[in-house]
């Protein structure tokens, strides 16, 4: 008579790191239920089902985790105790770090999890671009409240500020995932903090050389 071994020990939250990963790595639609299985152990479909419910609940649960961990690079555009400036570049430079680590997948999930889904998954597209969306409301409200505080000059320059900030902060994962290093990525930071620089009330223009 065969011998019954235990049953393999399901690690929940192993699992969903793995699910991490390989969705961060490959995005949402190229990776696989097969895929998925494996990397979280080869543990069974009834496993998976029974625990996630299906790939794209699984995938909520891995934004989730991404944004409690990883994304938390994000943090200083809502802590107001920092001023508005150092707010936006503690971001802009913690976010670079992060996306070039290499401990992990390089660049954002957030921006390359689901760039360009099928219409039957455009739900997953809609929660990553909301994500993005409150992105974008951080970097305006610390630019609003730059100009409310006067460390900024209202224009009309000033009013694309928030875009120019959200595209390079998304843009970032594109630059990390083709190669660009950490040092590349603040260099240019610091060149981007130059152009709020020039829109505060006491900016004095740099003199050129003869």
């Amino acid at each position: 008579m065969a011998r019954t071994g235990r049953p393999r020990e399901f690690d929940r939250d192993k699992a969903l790191e793995a699910a991490l990963t390989l969705f961060w790595k490959q995005g949402y639609e190229p990776t696989s239920l097969n895929q998925l299985k494996a990397s979280m152990g080869d543990i069974s479909p009834a496993s998976f089902y029974a625990a996630f419910g299906s790939k794209e609940a699984l995938f909520h649960e891995v934004v989730q985790r991404y944004l409690e961990t990883y994304g938390q690079v994000m943090a200083p555009l809502w802590d107001e105790t920092l001023a508005p400036r150092d707010a936006i570049e503690q971001t802009l430079r913690r976010s670079a770090r992060m996306q070039t680590t290499r401990s992990h997948p390089t660049g954002c999930l957030t921006v390359l999890g689901a760039a360009n889904c099928s219409p039957e998954n455009q739900p997953v597209q809609t929660l990553l671009a909301a994500e993005r969306e409150r992105n974008r409301k951080g970097i305006k409200a610390c630019v609003d409240r730059a100009i409310a505080n006067g460390e900024l000059t209202g224009s009309s320059a000033t009013e694309t500020l928030p875009t120019l900030l959200a595209t390079f902060l998304h843009g970032m994962a594109c630059e990390t995932r083709d190669g660009d290093s950490a040092k590349k990525l603040d260099a240019a930071i610091t060149t981007l903090m130059q152009v709020w620089d020039s829109l505060a009330p006491n900016h004095r223009p740099a003199l050129h050389r003869q």
